[in-house]
């Protein structure tokens, strides 16, 4: 179906949407924030890459979705789709290749970046498609956005934008919420059970967890993996399974729905997650919140933030140590459930209610930098409808509550909720605090950056 064109106050402009077989934490971050949004009273929409499990425009939790091209083809298509609607505000969501809406609209631009790919291009596209995709992303796209106000998810994120040339004062960490879990019917396996699930690509190095299987089913008797996703690596992935010899006691599940999702990680011992990068690991917390600790690299960046090491998971450095690691929770019940216990309570801590606010406060810095316009910077037309956009977003956000998923009223999210509200306005770098659509001044210490419950400080700052 066709959605009747109305005036758009946020436009996301992303490679892939929820409903995308190939979308994941990345994508589930995306929707919440832009659902928070339209909870609020704004108009909010996102051009996505077009794909067959769902139609060409649609609205998902009330946030109108157009769909257009293919992997690289939405590119060009979505800044024609920016020149066509002139949305008040664009957010650009950076998968590697920037989108680059600051060449056509004289509107804010916010340019939301989860990690760095400097490892994944040579991965995907070899050395030289590698080379090509690592210069669009480091050298390009900071400058295309060297005006431009950045969100990230983790702190290990934005000290490599640092590190890009992107200004600190200019950049938010605003952490991934987590839904508290829906009831589920399974209990934790009575035989060893190891768990990884995400997208079936080769920087997932989902492999890595099929070897650990590989090495140690010997002493393991029972010893299984539930491989939960989907992706064009699936068929290497089962292939290297057969190699080594534990293709009957590796599951692959493809795609499941959310219920099933949950029930896989609610019977898991533990949780690995081997990937070569991560912005944070949504699934982390996920399977925080069933109890079930993940060990994963270090070397992974946002993992270092998502996983408590010693308390809620471990972190390793290589093959080895991963293996080390899963064998030593499989020996140590008494361990392994203490750090499981550890890991609901840190799940526990995240809501994504506070990170709509803090994304939201974002928005309205960069719409309304604090301090006069400079005159003659803008058509009245143009600052008449920044004005209007600023006021919603101040007025709606700070207080928002539609727009969530059911579910979210739970007594944990609420107890979340609660402590993540005391930090939850202090995005804004330019060192004001808004309530109630009122500004007041504030002194900041630094550049303050947004954790989903409590504000932690960039690399710089702790030097």
């Amino acid at each position: 179906m066709r959605i009747r064109s109305t005036p758009i106050d946020v436009l996301f402009v992303n490679w892939r949407d929820i409903t995308h077989p190939e979308g994941g934490g990345s994508e589930r971050y995306v929707h919440r924030m832009a659902e928070g949004l339209v909870g609020a009273g704004l108009a909010v929409a996102m051009f996505c890459a077009a794909h067959d499990r769902a139609p060409a425009e649609d609205v998902v939790g009330g946030v109108r979705i157009v769909r257009r091209g293919g992997r690289l083809s939405v590119y060009p298509r979505a800044l024609l789709h920016v020149i066509r609607h002139r949305p008040h505000l664009v957010v650009d969501v950076q998968n590697g290749l920037p989108f680059g809406s600051t060449l056509v609209t004289r509107q804010p631009v916010v340019n939301l970046v989860h990690h760095v790919h400097r490892e994944q291009w040579p991965i995907v596209f070899g050395r030289l498609g590698g080379a090509v995709g690592w210069w669009l992303e480091s050298v390009l796209a900071p400058r295309l956005y060297r005006r431009s106000r950045y969100v990230t998810v983790s702190t290990a994120t934005a000290d490599e934008l640092v590190g890009l040339g992107v200004d600190a004062e200019r950049l938010t960490v605003v952490r991934n919420g987590v839904e508290p879990p829906p009831p589920v019917t399974a209990v934790p396996s009575p035989t060893p059970r190891l768990v990884v699930l995400g997208r079936l690509v080769p920087h997932k190095r989902v492999e890595h967890a099929i070897e650990v299987v590989a090495r140690l089913r010997d002493r393991w008797p029972g010893l299984r993996l539930s491989v939960v996703g989907e992706g064009w690596w699936d068929a290497e992935l089962r292939a290297r399974a057969i190699e080594l010899g534990v293709d009957d006691v590796v599951d692959f599940t493809g795609h499941v729905d959310e219920q099933t999702k949950h029930e896989e990680l609610a019977r898991a011992w533990v949780h690995l997650c081997p990937s070569v990068k991560e912005g944070w690991g949504l699934v982390v917390t996920e399977a925080g919140s069933h109890r079930v600790p993940t060990v994963g690299y270090r070397s992974a960046g946002g993992l270092r933030e998502s996983v408590v090491d010693g308390r809620t998971g471990l972190l390793v450095d290589d093959l080895d140590e991963l293996t080390t690691a899963v064998e030593l929770l499989l020996a140590d019940e008494d361990r392994r459930l203490a750090m499981g216990e550890a890991a609901a309570r840190h799940a526990a801590a995240f809501s994504w209610r506070a990170s709509i606010r803090a994304f939201a406060a974002v928005l309205a810095s960069a719409v309304r930098p604090v301090g006069p316009a400079a005159p003659g910077s803008a058509p009245v037309a143009v600052v008449q409808d920044v004005d209007r956009l600023v006021a919603r977003l101040l007025d709606g956000v700070v207080g928002v509550e539609g727009g969530l998923h059911a579910g979210d009223g739970s007594d944990a999210e609420r107890g979340a909720s609660a402590e993540g509200d005391q930090h939850g306005d202090q995005g804004l770098h330019s060192g004001t605090r808004f309530r109630g659509g009122r500004r007041r001044s504030v002194t900041l210490e630094g550049n303050v950056v947004i954790h989903n419950s409590e504000p932690v400080t960039t690399a710089s700052q702790q030097a």
